[in-house]
């Protein structure tokens, strides 16, 4: 089997079987091929998200998208100007072709000096991780380890989120507690001299969202938020830069999330009568994960002291006329480790990740 076929796909399977691709997954792009797999274009992640913002089918041939006017070099191509092409643009890899075939992929990281501090680490923004809640969903794990402590392989969830955090840069941590909250204390004594942890204690359980209040007067710049039993694997610096540039007050992440109905689906008008009956029908969801990017100045919408979920806190601000984004990523691209059923899943899938 040919090495570079992981990278490849035929140019007539849909967009939606082209983002559930392991590659797409782990590498952020994926190399479109005619059926004598000679290339024929490149799908980024950056087209993934504009085909879900102007409302692309997701039915429709990858070929809709793919950009076909892509960089690449020859097969004995000069390493200057391979150099060049990425010290003068945005290009993270470029494929190299012989007679139009994939015989190599070579990345910008490759290329960059000894040395050099990686691109990625600029996330010079707080990040709150919401920990507060009982974990019912992992019950009866929970009733003897908080949540945040439920290990995934050799580390618990909260590590290997702030460890995907920290690689993209951030170092200021907030961590809101109340449930066995001195159990998480005790485990993060010696991480207190690798990040900067704060906490957010909660006298009683305020939702999702309203322990967010106890930030007032402390953050001053747009900060990250996200639950506790989430990972997103996506460039957080791209997140940001989206949430920034749209001039967002509350930023979304959502994961495009593709369900079957196991039967046939009938629709019906007023009295019962049958209209339709639509066999197994299929549906492109984008959902929340339970990642967002916060303006400070949302904390004047959250009450003190109540309970209050991140919804009511989304309905508010755009009755307030507040102006709410949304970044897409793949479905492979979140991991929801808060249910039973998903946690093994989640163990597996989570190696993929690295």
């Amino acid at each position: 089997m040919d090495k570079f076929s992981f990278f490849s796909i035929n140019y007539r399977k849909t967009i939606r079987d082209t983002f559930k691709q392991e590659v797409f997954t782990k590498e952020k792009f994926v190399i479109v091929v005619d059926n004598d797999n000679k290339v024929i274009g490149i799908v980024t992640d950056g087209d993934f998200r504009r085909a879900i913002w102007n409302a692309v089918s997701l039915e429709d041939s990858v070929d809709v998208i793919t950009n076909k006017n892509f960089t690449w070099l020859a097969e004995r191509y000069d390493v200057d100007n391979a150099k060049k092409i990425f010290s003068t643009t945005d290009i993270q890899q470029i494929p190299v072709l012989r007679d139009g075939i994939l015989v190599d992929i070579i990345y910008k990281k490759n290329f960059e000096a000894p040395g050099l501090v990686s691109s990625l680490r600029g996330l010079n923004i707080p990040v709150v991780i919401m920990a507060g809640g009982l974990g019912t969903r992992l019950d009866p794990f929970t009733r003897i380890l908080p949540k945040p402590l439920i290990p995934i392989g050799e580390k618990t969830i909260i590590e290997i989120l702030i460890e995907k955090f920290a690689k993209y840069g951030a170092t200021r941590f907030y961590i809101s507690l109340n449930y066995k909250s001195r159990i998480v204390k005790a485990f993060f004594e010696d991480y207190v001299k690798r990040y900067k942890i704060s906490y957010i204690e909660e006298e009683k359980p305020l939702g999702t969202a309203g322990a967010l209040k106890l930030l007032k007067g402390r953050i001053k710049t747009p900060f990250i938020v996200s639950n506790c039993d989430i990972i997103v694997k996506e460039d957080y610096n791209k997140i940001v830069e989206f949430h920034k540039k749209g001039r967002y007050l509350f930023t979304i992440v959502g994961s495009m999330q593709h369900h079957v109905v196991p039967y046939g689906v009938c629709k019906i008008k007023a009295g019962g009568e049958l209209i339709d009956l639509e066999e197994k029908p299929e549906y492109d969801l984008l959902v929340n994960t339970g990642m967002y990017i916060v303006n400070p100045d949302v904390l004047k919408y959250i009450p003190s002291g109540k309970k209050f979920d991140v919804t009511e806190l989304i309905y508010k601000l755009m009755q307030k006329g507040g102006k709410i984004g949304v970044f897409p990523v793949s479905e492979k691209s979140w991991i929801d480790i808060g249910q039973w059923e998903e946690y093994k899943k989640a163990v597996e899938k989570l190696h993929s990740f690295y």
